[in-house]
């Protein structure tokens, strides 16, 4: 303090600027450290940053043990508390054999609308800067958004339209927290196909260089067919929790047309589960209106009366969307595909037979999957979701009549849900029995009647 006095007072000011330059430099020649800075707010516009918030999330999931004081608070988008380090604390972590050191303060900088920013700083000895830059922080930030993956509230998003300033319509999204208990824990479909479901799901989600290896964009097609109430929907839900992504419920018939179809497209993030429902149905007033239109016409031609009317209600039906085929291929499989990656497109139908080849064929829905009518295997994940049992001296029955019954995994569970608290197996499964044997006899008459 001596010296610094006698500095201050004594030295030539012209000088004092030189001789803090090489103070500096002298000191970084001994101090065997490098810092590295993480601001909270950055850019012009001091926006969030995004690097910022995954170091903070990889520091409370990986050092918050070590942590002296703590900070806990709610998270927007969290589903739980997060403990996050308390200004002015440090940890230490360890990659690699490596010991490095995190701490938090306050930046000095102040901004006048958000008070102090907070950083992040990390030190570590100079003789690990290519560790550091090279692989320690890519690891830390994939880790971070990892984990706020894990920990944030999934959101069930649908398509509509909001005015702009100008006062035309938009296409936009909207969104509600999805809390869809589904799994495929709970699904009422052979466990052999469940699993290959699953590893086809899983080995997607860890894909991303090999899909740039490849030169494809980052996306995988599934479409589920079959019957009414054999669990395409229950089939979506299920993914969406197993991968931790948001579903993005598309209905065709509500966009106005390609234009606004490639803005929602765009505004899609990545870990996604993009669905089309029924799709037969959306394609009836897309790729067929103008081959229907022209059906329709030419029928009018040969009638008196009314024609003219007829015409302006298909042109009304005609301009509330303008979505065309080409324009939902363009965003599934053109170029419009590789706006945002890790996405899921998936595809439920009633009538496979109906869709058009182009729109299933492979490389658009890679995986086709069949959610057929109710089998035994399908009956014992509903027996054992629905009344705790894996086994029962009425399976057998129960067996037998599956196999000459055609009866959707969804008739079945209603059989089996308890009505009563009183209700055990045995009223559940004599139930079941019942209606399948009334089924059957339907099905008997009506095939007699053929």
């Amino acid at each position: 303090m001596f010296i610094y006095a006698m500095f201050q007072q004594y030295f030539p000011y012209e000088l004092r600027g030189h001789a803090h330059k090489y103070t500096q430099k002298l000191v970084t020649y001994f101090y065997p450290y490098i810092q590295i800075t993480f601001h909270e707010l950055t850019g012009e516009k001091l926006k969030r940053s995004d690097a910022y918030f995954a170091i903070q999330n990889y520091l409370a999931d990986h050092t918050t043990a070590t942590a002296k004081r703590l900070k806990a608070d709610v998270v927007k988008g969290s589903k739980s508390l997060v403990l996050t380090m308390d200004d002015h604390e440090q940890v230490s972590d360890t990659f690699a054999g490596v010991t490095l050191v995190w701490s938090k303060e306050s930046s000095k900088q102040k901004h006048s609308y958000s008070g102090k920013d907070k950083v992040y700083k990390l030190t570590f000895n100079r003789k690990h800067r290519d560790l550091v830059t090279g692989t320690y922080l890519k690891h830390v930030v994939d880790e971070g958004n990892a984990i706020s993956q894990q920990h944030r509230q999934r959101k069930l998003y649908a398509n509509g339209s909001k005015k702009s300033y100008t006062g035309s319509s938009t296409a936009s999204w909207s969104h509600i927290v999805f809390k869809h208990p589904a799994s495929f824990d709970t699904l009422a479909i052979d466990p052999a196909r469940k699993r290959e479901i699953m590893d086809d799901l899983l080995a997607f989600s860890k894909s991303e260089e090999y899909y740039a290896r490849i030169g494809k964009a980052w996306k995988r097609g599934y479409l589920l067919y079959g019957p009414p109430g054999t669990g395409k929907t229950t089939m979506i839900a299920a993914i969406a929790n197993f991968l931790s992504y948001d579903i993005y419920d598309l209905e065709l018939t509500a966009v106005k047309d390609n234009s606004d179809l490639r803005k929602l497209l765009i505004e899609i993030s990545s870990k996604a589960v993009v669905v089309i429902e029924d799709i037969d149905c959306s394609l009836e007033i897309t790729g067929q209106r103008k081959k229907k239109k022209k059906e329709s016409e030419e029928e009018k031609e040969g009638e008196d009366g009314n024609g003219d009317e007829e015409v302006e209600s298909e042109d009304e039906t005609e301009s509330s969307s303008k979505v065309t085929l080409s324009g939902l291929l363009n965003i599934i499989d053109g170029i419009w595909s590789a706006s945002g990656g890790e996405r899921v497109i998936i595809f439920t139908t009633n009538h496979v037979e109906k869709l058009d080849e182009a729109l299933i064929r492979k490389g658009r829905m890679d995986k086709h999957i069949e959610l057929s009518y109710c089998d035994f295997e399908g009956f014992k994940v509903l027996a054992k979701n629905y009344l705790s049992i894996e086994t029962h001296p009425l399976f057998e029955v129960v067996r037998g009549l599956l196999e000459k019954t055609k009866v959707s995994p969804a008739d079945v569970a209603e059989s089996l849900m308890q009505k009563a608290v009183e209700e055990d197996a045995d009223i559940c499964l004599n139930r079941l029995i019942r209606d399948l044997e009334s089924k059957s006899a339907k099905e008997g008459e009506q095939s007699k009647e053929a």
